[in-house]
């Protein structure tokens, strides 16, 4: 199953939740919203700096990436950013696959 990470900025709004509930409550609200589309929560860590919280999930495809972060972005509790994770398995095929390319102003 594809990996994602979803790194998320809380607003005002998903903070007061967030100390309302505790880090725990929100893990478990993720887990339970990736199962709805047939994913698997593998990581949840909070930090510092320009996102609030780092999640991986496993998830069926790109069409539920697409879901989860639309319902967490239209929630307005957090801005989630989703980035396609590869195994460096994927990535060797990647590099063996020919490609035509002609850069720009050529």
């Amino acid at each position: 199953m594809p990996k994602y990470l979803i790194e998320a900025t809380y607003t005002a709004q998903g903070e007061e939740g967030l100390r309302s509930k505790g880090g725990t409550d929100r893990r478990k609200a993720v887990g339970d919203m990736v199962k709805t589309v047939g994913g698997k929560l593998e990581s949840f860590y909070f930090g510092f700096g320009e996102h609030d919280a780092y999640v991986i999930v496993d998830l069926p495809d790109d069409e539920s990436a697409a879901a989860v972060a639309l319902i967490v972005n239209s929630a307005g509790g957090a801005k989630a950013q989703t980035t396609v994770l590869l195994t460096p398995e994927q990535v060797d095929e990647a590099a063996k696959r020919a490609v035509e390319y002609r850069p720009p102003g050529l």
